[in-house]
């Protein structure tokens, strides 16, 4: 009994001396007096040495010398929360987390800057379903059942319904609009479409197109032309030279085909104009009477020009992109390259 009474006392007088200043130095003291193997516990193990008469008073002294030893642990115990506020504490004078910058795509630019162009000019944007039915798509284009030029575009049909087809171009979106009977019509048509082509360098299975349609009384092929250069002029810059040849489209008479001078060789010739000096861009043309009665607008009264160019093409002569693959490939070495625009 008297040396359990004299351990108890130096363990004591050690605890009174310890003075915690840091979190570290308080699980140090923790560890050493309350843990699973501290002082505490295996003070309390030498109860089994103690005789039994004297048992009574040494239960009363080991739990005051436990008591005491908690004490002092919950007297410092602030230090623990110290700590974790002074973790979470940020230096915000330092520099943040450099983040990488992404960029919209290539082609939804281009997209974008045609559009912006016509907008300048009084065009709204106007959209429409990708799943189309056979009327707005064909029939109400001046393309009939069985009309050859049907043959021109190669159609992806819905399974479940044959009426129904993955759009072959946005003009099913002029469709919609001219259904309306809101007259005038000013609207420029952006979007993706589909044909069953075989993928590669220059041809793909879905693309993208905007197509435009003004619909008023007393427009002209002038006006048709007047809208185009001003484009032209926008996008590609005042240097850029402009031809017409004629042309056939099912939904336009009289039709063309519009071309510019090489914005590579500057017209002098290499190989993406084949050495003509010359790119094709667009289609274009008035607007077929009989698309004008589909839609019970009477051609004696109206009259219009329609529209229609490739995104990717645009974006090829800007940027000098070759193969369509890469506009949906998702290549992060391809898209980096227009972080800067």
């Amino acid at each position: 009994m008297q040396s359990l009474q004299d351990k108890i006392k130096q363990y004591e007088a050690d605890i009174d001396a310890t003075v915690p200043t840091s979190a570290d130095e308080l699980e140090t003291y923790r560890i050493k007096y309350l843990g699973t193997k501290g002082i505490v516990k295996d003070i309390f193990g030498e109860m089994k040495n103690v005789p039994k008469e004297q048992k009574k008073d040494a239960g009363q002294l080991l739990n005051a010398f436990k008591q005491k030893a908690e004490a002092k642990f919950e007297e410092y115990k602030h230090l623990q929360h110290s700590k974790a506020v002074k973790a979470d504490v940020q230096d915000i004078s330092l520099p943040g987390t450099t983040l990488p910058v992404g960029t919209r795509h290539p082609l939804r630019m281009v997209e974008n800057k045609i559009v912006s162009i016509f907008e300048k000019i009084g065009f709204s944007v106007a959209t429409g379903p990708e799943i189309e039915d056979d009327w707005h798509n064909f029939t109400s284009l001046n393309m009939p059942e069985n009309h050859t030029a049907r043959d021109m575009q190669d159609t992806f049909y819905v399974q479940q319904n044959p009426d129904w087809v993955l759009r072959t171009h946005t003009s099913s979106v002029q469709a919609r609009i001219m259904e309306q009977g809101k007259m005038p019509v000013r609207v420029i048509c952006p979007g993706r479409v589909y044909r069953n082509e075989t993928i590669s360098a220059r041809a793909h299975c879905f693309f993208h197109q905007v197509e435009g349609l003004y619909v008023d009384k007393n427009v002209s092929f002038a006006d048709l032309k007047q809208t185009l250069y001003y484009f032209v002029k926008e996008m590609f810059g005042e240097n850029t030279k402009v031809r017409f040849r004629p042309s056939y489209f099912p939904f336009t008479e009289p039709s063309a085909e519009m071309d510019i001078s090489c914005t590579v060789c500057g017209g002098d010739g290499c190989s993406l104009c084949k050495h003509t000096g010359w790119v094709e861009i667009l289609g274009c043309g008035m607007v077929h009477p009989n698309m004008l009665r589909n839609f019970d607008i009477d051609p004696e009264e109206y009259t219009g020009f329609a529209f229609g160019m490739g995104v990717e093409r645009i974006t090829q002569l800007l940027y000098r992109v070759n193969d369509l693959r890469l506009y949906s490939q998702n290549d992060v070495r391809f898209l980096r390259q227009f972080e800067s625009l």
